[in-house]
């Protein structure tokens, strides 16, 4: 590990622990929801990315994950006609089991994506955002129906991630509220991810798909198990979705159907080929650049021009983003095949070979006694 990514990785550190002592809540939901997006980008990237297979499904495992963990953690609820039913487990137990369960989904899937590639399986998987829409709105029991349900919160060894009026924690001054603490497992669970996707595409599984994706016959001829490579990342990127959806859902503390379709899906596709395809660090930049974006242009919409505020007629900010995730993607395919991440390395390596050369000494052309003689 070089010298300036262990720099890079002190300072968002740093960065990371520093921030919910300044920040106030709705940076820090808006935070919450980055870091959530760039689980789920992670995962989506190691199928699209690294190993070429195209999903449009991915919002369907987020799906699972957010209401596995509410079905899994809730108590069940009489009600009649609207009874919702519920597991009452352990909360870390219920998280567990929605990711899980997300990779159960995707194995289920996995035989198709193991025979299907390119636009075939895109298609394929958009099948699963219609199916996963329906059943969101009419399994009520399990889903609260078109309201949703409430999200129980995360309780680890005693300390529960959400706010406790009756026994309120102060760091250094700072209360520290659900968001607050949310946050930090979210920094957490985020590392986890990142690092373990790392250790896949540095690995032998990595190296593997990525000769998948770019020569897939030569692959076959070098003992490769195509079928099997291409349906177990399809199963491990469901999991990070499920992840991704277990985050949300803390965060949003109600699950709702409608969050979960074709908008979400196609911005993940958005994330991962805004930011760079096939490495971790560019589903991270791209997961901000798309989710900040719209709540930043919501933000300062009254200092933007074209832009109206919420309510009025017009381009509102949601209208916008979208506008600007297309350019942003027909921008990189056309000039950045590295996405925002290769656009950095670039700038990076131009700005490291000028240093040297602006720093080495230059040699006088005046002649000296020595030189004279």
């Amino acid at each position: 590990m070089s010298r300036s990514t262990i720099l890079w990785s002190a300072v968002l550190a740093a960065a990371a622990v520093v921030i919910p002592f300044y920040l106030d809540a709705s940076w820090l939901q808006d935070g919450l929801f980055a870091m959530a997006a760039a689980i789920g980008a992670i995962g989506l990237n190691l199928l699209t990315g690294a190993t070429g297979q195209l999903s449009m499904g991915h919002a369907f495992f987020l799906a699972v994950g957010a209401f596995g963990y509410v079905y899994f953690a809730s108590e069940p609820q009489e009600g009649g006609a609207h009874a919702l039913g519920g597991l009452g487990l352990p909360t870390p137990l219920a998280a567990v089991l929605a990711v899980l369960l997300a990779g159960v989904a995707g194995g289920l899937f996995s035989p198709i994506a193991a025979r299907l590639k390119g636009a075939y399986l895109g298609i394929a998987t958009l099948a699963l955002i219609f199916i996963g829409q329906f059943a969101m709105t009419n399994a009520t029991p399990v889903t609260g129906g078109h309201n949703g349900r409430p999200v129980p919160p995360m309780e680890l060894f005693g300390f529960v991630f959400a706010d406790t009026p009756e026994a309120p924690l102060v760091i250094a001054g700072v209360p520290f509220g659900a968001l607050e603490r949310l946050w930090f497992l979210g920094a957490i669970l985020l590392l986890g991810a990142g690092l373990f996707a790392r250790g896949v595409l540095r690995g032998r599984p990595g190296r593997a798909m990525n000769t998948i994706r770019d020569h897939e016959i030569a692959a076959g001829v070098m003992g490769v198990p195509v079928s099997r490579y291409r349906a177990g990342v399809f199963v491990l990127s469901s999991m990070y979705g499920g992840l991704a959806g277990v985050l949300i859902a803390l965060v949003f503390q109600q699950t709702v159907p409608d969050y979960f379709g074709l908008l979400l899906a196609l911005a993940y596709l958005a994330m991962i080929i805004i930011g760079g395809l096939g490495s971790v660090a560019g589903a991270v930049i791209g997961a901000v650049f798309v989710s900040m974006l719209p709540r930043l242009l919501t933000r300062y919409s009254d200092a933007l021009p074209l832009i109206v505020q919420p309510g009025q007629e017009g381009v509102g900010a949601a209208e916008a983003a979208q506008i600007l995730y297309g350019l942003a993607v027909v921008v990189v395919v056309l000039f950045l095949p590295g996405g925002l991440l290769g656009l950095i390395t670039q700038l990076r390596l131009r700005i490291g070979n000028r240093l040297p050369a602006a720093a080495a000494p230059k040699h006088s052309l005046t002649p000296t006694p020595e030189t004279r003689n």
